[in-house]
């Protein structure tokens, strides 16, 4: 009987093993410490952390960069879009990452070039974008979050050029143009800012919109795109040792890839997946279809103020040696654009059937990982949640450690030391937070 019951207890323990450990129980972030003031901030898309608390901000709806002091209070413009700076923010497109040790890089998209920032948000030099480009990509956004590695590497996501499929040139009445075919992968790349050395670090997959553009029998071109709004995509995030960590969508487990090329694999994560019926899979191709024609709908109307303004600027008629702009709706039927105007055209956005839906929601979207300054990786979830969004956090180790809950509408900005810097809409902008990681 002993030896029944020890065989017993030793096959529970073997099975145990082999389901893995339950996940965490989600727990709220910790508190809140320090917000900007009101009308500061227009946004916060970045945030690099300084010693002493300090912070510098991207901040691309204002266009400016600047330095906040360990109580949020502006002290340094580095660049915004004013002469009373040296340093112009000339675009949009514009992006922050860590340089060596408390130095920053600030990319700009438009001059291809890289100022080099250090803690006191003084301008040290200027360098040349290393791969002009790819400058798009090494900005962050919705291609991750760049970096650089120990060994002097930016690292980024960027691109496979996409292939043209269909025939050339203007399609014929009721015939389907050709049009550049988006991959649905992309490569992680690592380029040594000393010698210009590029490799690519590894591949993840991505979503993809197939674009076509029809003519009907009357002239009237129509844009539509088709899209999959659950899509099973990976993600990647640079961590501080320099190993790159890709989070495979398919079975939500994370590759690592060393500084020196070699790669492991960490066991799956335990997520509570969701299976999606037929039902489940109509509804939110419904719901999706009607916040997209939201979308276009006010994306129309801003589009015809700009045409509008634009018009009036340029005098308006195409007769005085100027060009009308005409805003071009996807219906049918539309004339072709008489001499003199030239049309914008809105697409339209459709979206693939229920059946190409995947069985099962997806662990995570596209730019979810993040990692902290202690070495763990943060991934957003699809958690269902009524609050803040839900993250789990897995260890240097490829292990799930914790589960983290943001209080609603925040989203990560930036790490610290023990601390997560946290962007918030508000009637006057944005408002940066300081929150930390844990509650004592």
């Amino acid at each position: 009987m002993r030896i029944l019951c020890s065989t017993a207890v030793a096959f529970l323990s073997s099975a145990t093993l082999l389901i893995g450990q339950p996940a965490p129980a989600v727990r709220p972030l910790g508190p809140v410490m320090q917000v900007s003031a009101e009308g500061l901030l227009g946004s916060v898309s970045s945030v690099r952390a300084l010693p002493r608390g300090g912070v510098i901000v991207n901040d691309i709806t204002w266009r400016q960069l600047i330095v906040l002091d360990a109580a949020f209070n502006k002290t340094v413009v580095i660049a915004d879009t004013t002469p009373a700076t040296s340093n112009s923010y000339s675009s949009r497109m514009a992006g922050l990452i860590p340089f060596r040790a408390d130095s920053s890089l600030f990319i700009d998209t438009q001059s291809l070039s890289m100022l080099v920032i250090d803690e006191k948000g003084e301008v040290s030099r200027v360098m040349a974008v290393p791969r002009p480009s790819d400058v798009i990509f090494m900005i962050g956004g919705p291609f991750g979050t760049p970096g650089l590695d120990p060994q002097g590497r930016i690292v980024y996501r960027g691109l496979v050029r996409p292939r043209f499929a269909g025939p050339s040139g203007p399609p014929e009445p009721g015939q389907t143009a050709g049009f550049p075919v988006q991959a649905d992968t992309a490569p992680i790349l690592r380029i040594n800012l000393a010698t210009r050395a590029l490799d690519t670090a590894a591949y993840i997959k991505i979503p993809q919109n197939n674009v076509s553009m029809t003519q009907d029998e009357k002239g009237g071109i129509r844009i539509s795109v088709l899209t999959n709004p659950l899509p099973v995509v990976d993600d990647w995030a640079l961590m501080p040792d320099g190993r790159v960590a890709v989070v495979r969508g398919s079975d939500y487990h994370v590759d690592w890839v060393n500084a020196d090329g070699t790669r492991t694999a960490s066991p799956k994560i335990p997520f509570g997946w969701e299976r999606l019926d037929d039902e489940a899979k109509q509804g939110l191709l419904d719901s999706t279809r009607a916040e997209l024609e939201k979308q276009r709908e006010a994306m129309l109307r801003s589009l015809q103020n700009t045409v509008a303004n634009t018009n009036a600027m340029m005098g308006g008629a195409a007769g005085s040696g100027g060009t009308r702009l005409e805003v071009r709706t996807d219906g049918p039927g539309a004339p072709r654009p008489q001499a003199g105007v030239q049309q914008v055209a809105v697409p339209t956005v459709n979206l693939v059937g229920a059946k190409e839906l995947p069985d099962y929601r997806p662990a995570f979207r596209q730019g979810a990982a993040r990692a902290d300054a202690e070495g763990n990786l943060w991934v957003r979830t699809t958690t269902p949640s009524s609050a803040g969004a839900i993250y789990d956090v897995i260890d240097p180790a490829g292990k799930l450690v914790d589960r983290v809950q943001l209080p609603f509408g925040r989203v990560i900005s930036g790490f610290g030391p023990g601390v997560v810097y946290l962007g918030v809409l508000d009637a006057h902008g944005a408002r940066l937070e300081r929150a930390r990681i844990r509650q004592e």
